[in-house]
């Protein structure tokens, strides 16, 4: 099977605008691909980076449609290697996720999280979620960035793009409710 690559970017109708843009790379032997969505959000870096790096506990408050609990099960919440247990609805049904922080950085408003157990790792062999918040240039606001890493388990399996309307949502939830704490 030939090696395939494909990088589409696609702007979303929703105001403000958001940006997706995926970058699929299959192969006969690895199936392995990356997706990513930029949202625009009112709130600052920081205090959106903060919702998920010190306070995932408090996402439900927030977006109670998309996010049922969050538990932390291991460690603390914003150090390398702790525990979280999510448990969320997708595309209409309750799902629940095992992740091992894997990487912590303030500085760049920047939280990595492995799926060590749940209900994605039925279809993909590993998943890596990124989320990294940046300052708008020349304006208020941020852009929260989730970028998913992934390796499906057969060639069957779809690239998980339904995640993006998801975190698209979830998103602007989250910085709804940022700004109406303020």
């Amino acid at each position: 099977m030939a090696e395939v690559e494909m990088k589409q970017e696609i702007k979303g109708a929703t105001e403000p605008e958001t940006k997706v843009a995926t970058e699929l790379e299959t192969k006969a032997d690895s199936m392995v691909g990356e997706i990513w969505i930029d949202v625009d959000i009112k709130a600052s870096a920081e205090k959106f980076h903060h919702m998920f790096a010190k306070r995932p506990h408090h996402v439900s408050n927030a977006t109670p449609r998309h996010i049922g609990g969050v538990e932390l099960h291991e460690g603390e919440w914003d150090k390398v290697g702790s525990i979280v247990l999510w448990n969320y609805i997708h595309e209409g049904k309750p799902k629940v996720a095992k992740d091992r922080i894997e990487a912590v950085d303030p500085e760049k408003n920047l939280i990595k999280f492995r799926v060590l157990e749940g209900d994605v790792l039925k279809e993909y062999k590993t998943f890596l979620i990124t989320l990294q918040v940046t300052p708008k240039q020349g304006g208020s606001g941020s852009v929260a960035r989730w970028h998913l890493e992934y390796e499906r388990i057969d060639e069957k399996v779809a690239h998980p793009e339904t995640l993006i309307p998801f975190l698209e949502s979830m998103s602007k939830e989250i910085d709804e409710h940022l700004l109406s704490t303020e």
